[in-house]
């Protein structure tokens, strides 16, 4: 299993970046590509979100005991183990890091069955080698209309490529036909990546 330590001289500088999950998660990817022994193939950049941008998940750091943060997106890491058990990376969690995958499906995601039809969870899974290829943010949904920040960046100069300085509306979309990696419903990646406990 891919344990917490190999990223731990990682999050001790960077757990404190608020309100940009896309970006810790991108940074990780890009941790694990230079740092780990572990293939990155066995990587995920999963973008929860949904039509509305209402998604409840439960569990958050900044959330109350017993009850959800609804966010308009979050991004987690996906670990697919070639042996054994798929693992979570939730930065923003109060739940282990990393944490079993039906473990965070049932303690943070919980089930689309008893909540309104708004706020029902659909996953965009985007290979951690593409989304490294392809992620470009220009932080301006970080910030006010007055061109304030809403929370202090990431130390870090933009992410960008050569083609985009800003495509995160690609990735956070649900739609299957835009954007990079394949969209699931919550309990089509329930099906797919959970081992049953």
């Amino acid at each position: 299993m891919f344990s917490r330590a190999p990223v731990a001289d990682w999050l001790a500088g960077n757990r404190g970046s608020e309100c940009c999950s896309e970006e810790n998660v991108w940074k990780l990817c890009e941790h694990i590509r230079d740092q780990s022994a572990r293939p990155l193939q066995e990587f995920y950049a999963v973008f929860l979100s949904n039509d509305k941008r209402m998604i409840p998940i439960w569990k958050q750091q900044c959330g109350r005991p017993g009850e959800p943060v609804i966010w308009d997106y979050h991004v987690i890491l996906l670990h697919v183990c070639s042996r054994g058990q798929s693992m979570i990376y939730d930065l923003d969690s109060v739940l282990p890091f990393p944490c079993p995958c039906e473990l965070y499906i049932k303690e943070a995601l919980r089930s689309d069955e008893n909540i309104r039809r708004d706020f029902r969870r659909k996953l965009r899974l985007t290979q951690a080698d593409e989304f490294l290829r392809t992620f470009a943010s220009d932080r301006s949904h970080m910030k006010y209309s007055g061109n304030k920040w809403k929370k202090p960046p990431p130390p870090y100069p933009c992410i960008q490529t050569a083609e985009s300085s800003m495509n995160l509306d690609d990735f956070i979309s649900m739609d299957p036909a835009v954007g990079y990696g394949k969209v699931y419903t919550l309990e089509e990646f329930k099906e797919r990546f959970s081992t049953p406990v």
